[in-house]
């Protein structure tokens, strides 16, 4: 009958505090932001760039560079950038689960044996809560005392401190992840980014030396010329200076060339030089997909992690002002105790050796509203900062794109310029060289005319590396990427 009265009593107080666990969490509820969103690209529209919805999944296939392809799959297996942004998740889930872990009773279940002997001096003083039991001598001074138990406790989360608590560590999660998907996005832009570079230094030390194989080809006549009286010494000086000054700059482009490729080592988490089999062969930059489509300024802030993260990290201090504003509401927690307590190792485990408590409790610090008040005040303020920040993200994503736009198509439109400029150096290269040799034109002509073709070359190579870059620039500004595996 006690077991039974005991059960309905439990059943009774436990019924009680689950209704009063679906009281509404206090503090804001979080909504997202409607912020204000250009209808279109104004680069986009004067360039005349495609706005259609654009996918970027696997946006570096578009070079159509199977080099290239394989080095990013292979840099997102081993970057080691990217193991520590996991590193990150999984313990922002597991902090999550630490978290929830208040919504759920807590049980402590303990077994003890102690044997005591009593002072003759004080004999009647229990030991610990045993009861001295005089013999048929006098006092027993010697007594055991066996236990085992439980203690458990629950939090009735009445005003959504621990629900709170989890919605915040729920969107931390998801900041988190997003903050994974922000380092996929750039790494998979800097390897694009050196390749580019790598395969530009190479066609510029390519330009280098054919230069300098016609500048010292110049050289020779111009000393075959001096020796037979039809040139002179002036113009042998000058040219020397010429290719001098051409070769100078190949260790230049040497040096630069091995930085990019120690650079995409490093990227693929291997020891420098270990690629340079593969990227060493000469081969062209990457050539331009025939189109690229840019999309719409609102998708943009569907794609890009680093918005997705921002808005995530204002879900989160959104949350935590509700927690810290629930602190000013009394806190209701159940607790029972249960087990078996003897003296005697015999009836240890019977009927008679039980033992238990069960009740609410209830605590509130009313004389600690200056620290609460003042937690709220911190937490209002991290809010504010996480909405401005994502605002801030918002309007840095817009201008990554137009800047992007703008540098990608004025960069084409140099690279055309370049062109023409590079076809009519070689015509005056010719014309000068032919009339210097039937003594028509001065050297000086020969040496403005070597030096501005390899000049405009030397630029023109540049200016095609560079537009790759600007792509690769307006491909990470869109956000695109990280959808891959």
């Amino acid at each position: 009958m006690d077991g039974k009265k005991l059960a309905n009593k439990f059943r009774f107080v436990t019924v009680g505090f689950i209704l009063l666990a679906g009281g509404c969490a206090v503090g804001p509820n979080y909504h997202k932001p409607d912020l204000p969103v250009p209808a279109a690209w104004m680069e986009a529209q004067q360039n005349g760039g495609d706005m259609r919805s654009a996918d970027l999944t696997r946006w570096w296939s578009a070079f159509n560079d199977p080099l290239l392809n394989s080095l990013v799959n292979r840099a997102v297996r081993t970057n080691l950038d990217l193991r520590l942004a996991e590193a990150r998740i999984r313990a922002a889930r597991a902090s999550r689960a630490v978290t929830a872990s208040a919504a759920w009773p807590t049980v402590d279940v303990s077994g003890s044996y102690a044997r005591d002997r009593a002072s003759e001096n004080a004999v009647g003083v229990p030991a610990q809560g045993a009861v001295v039991v005089p013999s048929a001598g006098g006092a027993n001074l010697d007594q055991n005392f066996y236990r085992s138990g439980f203690d458990a406790s629950w939090e009735i989360d009445v005003f959504g401190r621990v629900r709170r608590n989890i919605e915040a560590a729920d969107a931390t999660v998801e900041a988190t992840v997003e903050d994974r998907r922000d380092v996929l996005v750039t790494l998979i832009g800097e390897v694009a980014n050196n390749y580019i570079d790598l395969r530009g230094f190479q066609r510029r030390l390519a330009v280098a030396r054919a230069n300098l194989k016609t500048q010292q080809d110049t050289l020779e006549l111009t000393q075959v010329r001096f020796q037979a009286g039809l040139a002179s010494d002036l113009d042998v000086a000058q040219q020397e200076a010429q290719v001098n000054t051409t070769a100078s700059q190949i260790p230049t482009l040497e040096s630069s060339l091995k930085q990019a490729a120690y650079a995409l080592d490093v990227l693929l988490g291997l020891q420098p030089r270990a690629l340079w089999g593969e990227l060493a062969k000469e081969t062209e930059i990457p050539v331009l997909p025939p189109e690229v489509l840019v999309g719409l300024p609102s998708d943009l802030l569907r794609r890009r992690p680093d918005v997705r993260r921002a808005e995530r990290q204002l879900a989160a201090a959104t949350a935590q002002v509700g927690a810290a504003t629930a602190d000013l509401f009394p806190k209701f927690s159940l607790t029972g105790v249960g087990g078996l307590q003897s003296v005697s190792a015999s009836d240890w485990l019977t009927r008679g050796s039980r033992f238990w408590s069960i009740g609410p409790t209830i605590s509130w610090p009313v004389f600690d509203v200056g620290r609460i008040r003042a937690n709220i005040e911190i937490r209002n303020a991290q809010q504010e900062q996480a909405l401005t920040q994502y605002e801030k993200s918002i309007l840095s994503a817009f201008q990554d794109v137009e800047t992007a736009l703008v540098n990608y198509a004025n960069e084409q439109v140099r690279f055309r310029s370049l062109t023409d400029a590079v076809a009519a150096n070689r015509r005056a290269v010719t014309m000068a060289n032919e009339l210097y040799v039937r003594g028509l034109n001065d050297f000086l002509n020969v040496l403005d005319t070597q030096r501005s073709l390899y000049v405009t070359e030397n630029d023109l190579t540049q200016s095609q590396a560079t537009m790759a870059s600007n792509l690769v620039a307006l491909y990470k500004a869109l956000g695109g990427g990280w959808e891959s595996p």
